[in-house]
Order: C-alpha cells, then sequence, then structure tokens
C-alpha cells in the first residue's frame, strides 16, 4: 500500500498542483487529507479486485465501476471523498471512514445539541471554536441546518413504487416539546416496512397531538399514497382509532394484535403476583407451539383457566382470539417476527434514549428533525442485513389457507393442549 501511495509520481504531482492552487496552509492541509483518502480508496479498490484472481488484469472478473461521492465534515472542513464501485458485489474503507456516518460524530454532536436546546445559530460559533473552526459563519451553520432539513424531507417524502411490503408495523411513543411556549405532549409515529428484499425501511414518521383515528388515518393514507401496497399482515397494538384506519386505508390486509402487549394487558387486570407469572407462562407456552390447530387449542385452553384469575383478563383474551392468531396464517418461519411489534419497541428505545438527554424538545421541527436524522442511521444499518431471505419472503404475499380440520384433529389438539396447559399449572404450583 505505501508504494502504491507515496512512491506514485502522478500523486507527487497532484500534491504538488494543489500547493500551488491553495490560497493557505488549512486549505492546503484540507486538500492533503482528501488527497490522501482518495488515493488509498482507490488503491485498496484495486486489490480487491485483483484478489481473488490473481495480478492479472486478464484474468480479473471483477473491475471498477465509477465512484460515489460522500461529504465528510470534519474540523478541517468538507472533505470530497470518492468511494470506488464495483460491478460485481461491493466496497466499502472500513478501515479509513466508518460506515454510514455523513459528518464527524464530534462535530455533529455539538450542532445537534445545539439544535435540541434551541440555541441561535449565532452562538453555534463558540462552541465550533473548539474544533479549530473559529470562521465558521451564521449562514454557514444556517446551511448546515438547511442541508439536513432537505435530508429529513426527502426521507420522509420518499416514494416506494418500486418495492412491495407484505408487513407493515405501527407503533408511537411519547415525548414532550414545545409549542406555543408551552411544554406538551406529543407522539412520534413510526411505520416499518419488511419489504420482498427482506429488509425493514421506515415508510413514515411524523409528529401529532393525539393518537386519534383521524390522526392515524391521514398518516397511513400518506404512506399508501407513496406507493406501499400489496400489505399482508398489519402489527400494532389494540387502539380503536388505529385499528379501524388499519382497515378502511389498507382493505384487505389482516392485523396482528402485538401478543406482547396482550400479556401485559391481561397482567394488568390480574392483582396476585403469582397469579400473573402463572397467565404470562401459560401464553407464553401457547405462542410457542408451532402448528396452528394447536396455538389455537392452547389459546382457547389458556383463556378458559386464565378466566377463573380474573373475569376481565380472560374476556380480554376471549375478544382477541382472531387478532392474536392472524400469524399462524402466515409461513411459519415468519412467526417470531410478526407476533409481536418488538421492531417498533427497539425503535422507540432509540427515540427514548436521545429524548432523555434532551428532556424537552424546543419545538417540533426540532424533534422531527433530530429524530428522524437518527432514524436515517438506523436505517442505513439494517440495510447491511436481511430480517428474512428474498426467499422466505415470496411466500409471505401468498398467505396460506388452513384448512377446516376433522373431529379426530380437532379432539387431538384438544388434548395436547390440555396437557401442555396443565403442565404449566404444575410447574408454576410447584415453584410456588
Amino acid at each position: 500500500m505505501d508504494s502504491l501511495l507515496f512512491n506514485n509520481p502522478e500523486l507527487k504531482q497532484l500534491a504538488l498542483n494543489n500547493l500551488k492552487e491553495c490560497i493557505d496552509v488549512q486549505e492546503f492541509g484540507r486538500k492533503m487529507i482528501e488527497l490522501l483518502f482518495n488515493s488509498c480508496m482507490s488503491a485498496q479498490a484495486d486489490i480487491v479486485c485483483n484478489a481473488e484472481y490473481g495480478k492479472s488484469s486478464e484474468t480479473r472478473t471483477n473491475q471498477r465501476n465509477g465512484y460515489r461521492e460522500r461529504h465528510l465534515l470534519t474540523s478541517e472542513g468538507v472533505l470530497n471523498l470518492k468511494i470506488p464501485k464495483l460491478r460485481s458485489g461491493s466496497f466499502f474503507p472500513e478501515d479509513l471512514i466508518e460506515r454510514y456516518c455523513r459528518v464527524d460524530k464530534s462535530l455533529i454532536a455539538a450542532i445537534a445539541e445545539m439544535y435540541v436546546m434551541g440555541i441561535s445559530t449565532g452562538k453555534v460559533e463558540k462552541v465550533v471554536e473548539a474544533f479549530g473552526i473559529p470562521e465558521m459563519s451564521k449562514s454557514q451553520v444556517s446551511r448546515m441546518c438547511s442541508e439536513l432539513d432537505e435530508e429529513v424531507s426527502a426521507f420522509r417524502t420518499r416514494r416506494f413504487d418500486e418495492i412491495r411490503f407484505a408487513y407493515l408495523y405501527l407503533d408511537a411513543t411519547y415525548v414532550r416539546c414545545r409549542i406555543d411556549h408551552k411544554s406538551v405532549s406529543q407522539a412520534f409515529v413510526t411505520a416499518i416496512g419488511l419489504g420482498e428484499d427482506g429488509h425493514k425501511r421506515f415508510l413514515g414518521t411524523d409528529c401529532i397531538d393525539t393518537e386519534s383515528y383521524i390522526d392515524w388515518k391521514e398518516f397511513l393514507s400518506d404512506i399508501k399514497e407513496r406507493g406501499v401496497c400489496d400489505v399482508k399482515l398489519v402489527i400494532s397494538d389494540d387502539h380503536k382509532g388505529l385499528v379501524k384506519a388499519i382497515d378502511e386505508v389498507f382493505l384487505g390486509a389482516a392485523h396482528q394484535r402485538c401478543v406482547t402487549h396482550l400479556m401485559r394487558n391481561v397482567e394488568f387486570h390480574i392483582h396476585k403476583q403469582s397469579d400473573q407469572k402463572l397467565a404470562r407462562e401459560m401464553l407464553k407456552a401457547t405462542f410457542a407451539q408451532k402448528t396452528p390447530l394447536t396455538i389455537r387449542a392452547c389459546y382457547q385452553k389458556a383463556t378458559e383457566e386464565i378466566g377463573k384469575l380474573s373475569n376481565r383478563a380472560g374476556s380480554i383474551l376471549l375478544e382477541a382470539e382472531d387478532e392474536a392468531l392472524s400469524y399462524i396464517h402466515f409461513p411459519v418461519s415468519h412467526w417470531t417476527k410478526i407476533r409481536t411489534n418488538n421492531i417498533q419497541e427497539r425503535t422507540n428505545r432509540e427515540i427514548k434514549r436521545r429524548y432523555r438527554v434532551v428532556q424537552c424538545f424546543p419545538s417540533k421541527e426540532s424533534l422531527i428533525r433530530l429524530v428522524c436524522s437518527a432514524l436515517i442511521e438506523t436505517e442505513q444499518d439494517w440495510m447491511s442485513r436481511c430480517v428474512l431471505s428474498k426467499a422466505q419472503m415470496t411466500h409471505a404475499f401468498n398467505p396460506r389457507t388452513i384448512q377446516t380440520p376433522t373431529e379426530e384433529e380437532v379432539k387431538q389438539a384438544r388434548q395436547r393442549a390440555y396437557m401442555i396447559i396443565e403442565g404449566v399449572i404444575d410447574a408454576c404450583s410447584s415453584k410456588n
């Protein structure tokens, strides 16, 4: 690598040319860092092309295919990086720059903190001096904010015409921000889709006053207008306004009530702690079964037993049966991914983590700006791995029809369910 860079006459000539063009030492330093980065990446890409097939250009099967530009803001200024692209596979210089981080972390942390604290752009200068950028003007900071707002706006309004989403996850988390000089609670709502390529994406984000039917319907209608179609299953809690909006906007899509939320609701209506544990273990055993008939039989047996502990808890399970078991009509390999809203729970924790630092956002705009900036980074991280393979996702668009069981099959399933639930009851009783 050293010989490729420092013994390269072309590189030396470029350095001399930059020296003549630069007006000061800082500008020359920035140019040299940029030149060194780009030269290193180019040399690494050449090595990757030859890594598997030897150094002869005649035998190599992979080739360079241009580059993609990426801007990195550092204390020395903006670096214009040119990351090589390959005809086959991908290349990213992870030993040189961190993946998905558009801005030097130390600088973006300072700027972001000022966003959320509501500090005027004029006061930014006092902070950025610590990074060796005393000349940063109000217009530069305003432009930085504007660029971030443009990226967030593009993120929130992009279209999805070229990809289908079989599964849609919906949820809201509450944070406080200032509106008309008052600190008020706002619902930050997110929609996450699992596409036919097996990757998760944020399909929609917004900040609303209340989780009303009208707000949810407007939010979901916007998602649908931007190309989200052919949704087969929507996973959420049982918020009445949300469920009604789902039924009207995504006609034909089944609704899966998050079983984790359901279990919490059941436990809430059971007073004794030992009974709460018993109910939880019976439901866990139910959802751990691998065949639809056994799952439904166990659910009905668990509902019967939990109803003895609390009438209200039993009624909740009885009313929720169809929506709690919607997932059994989809491939077994998908069940753990679609019967809960854990994907949204993790997203909400990330939003809350940032919210705890701020406590109260100075405005709704600053809330959307900072949270969506974090979600952009989260989604790019998601793109490096699949939740389900493409082959698995093809089955999601053709939910299976469960055949009507025979009387004998129903009888056998009830016997298995009796043994499973009674085994849980005995185990919990012995521990107590």
